[in-house]
């Protein structure tokens, strides 16, 4: 008995050491289907680059929805008076709404980005391999993330828009008591009070301005990739660069798109100054430029650009490195190339 323990136990050591379970392990993730090791990286990757970056996204949706007593602050006396308010966890307040809807988003994303891009090569070999299959493949995706998840989405946002003094309530006035106490609760008290229509507010600018931006940043991403000589492709540094200028050169081009999608999801928060109700994107581009002044479209773009540049780096090379670690064989040809 004794010795047949020992003789498992030195096998399971032996293995250790010359890497037999690692071996084993490679080997059970090479039986997954692609699109599942595409979603695990993607997740992972997702899951990664927002929580490197919750401080920031925290700080940016206060300067966006006009939160009373923050939205004529910078970013950095943003950052210190949440400190002071709410301590080091309110700079991850909402953050797990946040990671819990960008681990299915970024999955999705990155895994019917590729399969779009497989399915245009195959289907529309004319199309090539250019810009214009990146741009659509990256779109489609994009749109295909933001429905599948976007209650989650505005979950997150919401309770990144309460503030709450813990000081011995010495300003209870100006922060009331929390209307929403998690994730849950808050898609809970939404659908009583609109149904799945309200849990989909917001959702037109936020479709309009994630088509472009997602075409955008899988475009750029990859096309800078492919101008870096092969010695430097696999170098993390370069794949921090181009992730980088994809997300600044994406970001840029719809913003104020973002910034409509924020006010309009936080409208009939119970402790909501905005008090207005947009009908339509559009509506909304012109309400608030005309109410609130044009800057208003641009609040917390200056932080966006701090907080997209690492964010998308991060996530463009987590997933990189996570398609290289789950052995996902390299990107498919057209069928006309691939014959070629």
């Amino acid at each position: 008995m004794g010795s047949s323990q020992g003789s498992t136990l030195s096998t399971k050591v032996a293995g250790f050491v010359d890497g037999t379970s690692a071996r084993e392990r490679v080997s059970y993730l090479d039986h997954l289907p692609v699109y599942v090791k595409e979603l695990i990286a993607g997740g992972a990757a997702g899951a990664f680059a927002k929580t490197a970056v919750a401080p920031l996204e925290r700080t940016k949706i206060l300067l966006q929805t006009r939160t009373a007593g923050f939205h004529s602050l910078g970013i950095y006396h943003t950052l210190k008076k949440l400190l002071k308010h709410e301590g080091v966890k309110g700079f991850y307040k909402g953050n797990g709404a946040s990671v819990l809807r960008i681990v299915p988003y970024a999955a999705l994303h990155f895994m019917t980005y590729e399969q779009y891009r497989s399915w245009i090569l195959d289907n529309y070999s004319a199309i090539g391999t250019g810009p214009i299959v990146d741009l659509l493949a990256g779109s489609a995706a994009g749109g295909t993330a933001v429905l599948c998840t976007y209650p989650l989405d505005l979950a997150r946002t919401k309770l990144a828009y309460q503030v709450v003094d813990k000081r011995q309530n010495l300003s209870a006035h100006m922060y009331p008591r929390p209307a929403y106490t998690g994730i849950r609760n808050v898609i809970e008290s939404v659908y009583k009070q609109g149904g799945v229509r309200a849990l989909y507010r917001g959702v037109g600018p936020t479709l309009i301005g994630i088509l472009p931006y997602a075409g955008l940043k899988f475009y750029i991403y990859e096309e800078l990739k492919m101008r870096v000589p092969e010695e430097h492709q696999t170098s993390i540094l370069m794949r921090l660069s181009c992730g980088a200028m994809a997300g600044l050169f994406g970001q840029t081009f719809t913003y104020p798109l973002d910034v409509v999608r924020r006010q309009m999801q936080v409208e009939h928060h119970p402790t909501s100054q905005l008090g207005a109700q947009y009908k339509s994107t559009w509506d909304g581009l012109v309400t608030i430029a005309r109410d609130q002044g044009w800057r208003q479209l641009f609040a917390g773009l200056s932080i966006n650009y701090i907080k997209i540049v690492p964010s998308v780096a991060i996530g463009f090379t987590a997933y990189d490195m996570m398609k290289t670690w789950l052995h996902i064989p390299p990107r498919q040809k057209s069928k006309s190339i691939s014959t070629a």
